[in-house]
């Protein structure tokens, strides 16, 4: 019976060793669900991430910081969140999402996004005997807010054309086509961007005749792949007495409906706030003339 009795003992050491490395051999990390996340300016984004296996975290402190844990962001610790720590700039602009947090995920929401939220972020957990962060970045975008088309007084070699927009984020695409969606050869291209962050564009076009058909000014956000468009719609001034107006946003539908009457033969200069519109211009026919 004694050899059975020590065998009996020797299983249950063995058994409770495998517990012990089992336990030991366990280990939780930081994770989060969307690694790149796209926000708009003026909108909301949420940072999310969770420890896997699922693990309560009631008691763990948790952080969320902008860059290299250089800027804190949002605090939790011993079961409350902490309110004077983070960086002045996320003071009011955030809450904290603990529906979860039994199972170790939470979300930290971010309101009223600026330019200076893009970049990179951390996610941290940590209590005594536990450790990690999860990486994260936010790109913030910005859809332009206006196109204005500036119209030089005609010369010997033609009609010159401007297209300019602000408030885009991050540096948009700009181009001349035509109407059949080919790239159009600029005169001159230029970017400049102001204190906040939002970049600025301005794009000229000569035009010689209305022989060379309608173009388009066009204009896309990298990040949304949403652009605004305008027509520049080439016709002779017997034919085109009106700047027609017919809103069109990529990816979306019209805004509204118009249409301005115009009348131009000689000008100086003209400029059109020509927010998604088709814009009629009239080279003179040789009656005219």
């Amino acid at each position: 019976m004694k050899p059975k009795s020590s065998s009996f003992s020797g299983y249950c050491v063995g058994f409770l060793l495998l517990q012990v490395m089992t336990s030991m051999s366990e280990k939780w990390t930081v994770t989060t669900p969307t690694g790149h996340l796209v926000a708009t300016v003026g909108g909301q984004t949420e940072l999310s991430c969770q420890l896997s296996p699922p693990r309560s975290a009631k008691h763990m402190e948790i952080c969320w910081f902008k860059g290299d844990q250089s800027k804190l962001v949002h605090l939790y610790r011993d079961g409350h969140e902490v309110n004077g720590e983070a960086a002045p700039e996320y003071v009011n602009r955030t809450e904290f999402v603990k529906e979860a947090i039994g199972e170790g995920k939470v979300t930290l929401r971010l309101y009223n996004i600026s330019i200076s939220d893009n970049g990179p972020y951390q996610c941290s957990f940590k209590d005594n005997d536990f450790n990690d962060v999860a990486n994260m970045n936010l790109s913030v975008a910005a859809l332009g807010l206006k196109t204005q088309i500036h119209v030089q007084a005609p010369d010997a070699n033609g009609l010159k054309v401007e297209c300019s927009s602000g408030g885009w984020f991050p540096k948009p695409q700009m181009e001349w086509r035509d109407k059949k969606g080919e790239v159009v050869p600029h005169l001159s291209k230029s970017y400049s961007q102001d204190g906040a962050g939002f970049f600025h564009i301005k794009m000229t076009l000569l035009l010689r005749n209305a022989s060379q058909g309608n173009v388009i000014c066009y204009i896309c956000n990298p990040l949304l792949h949403e652009g605004k468009e305008t027509n520049i719609i080439l016709a002779e001034m017997a034919t085109a007495t009106r700047l027609s107006a017919s809103p069109t946003l990529i990816g979306q539908q019209p805004l509204h409906q118009g249409k301005t009457l115009h009348q131009q033969k000689d000008y100086d200069s003209l400029k059109v706030q020509a927010e998604e519109m088709d814009v009629i211009f009239a080279f003179p026919t040789e009656q005219d003339r």
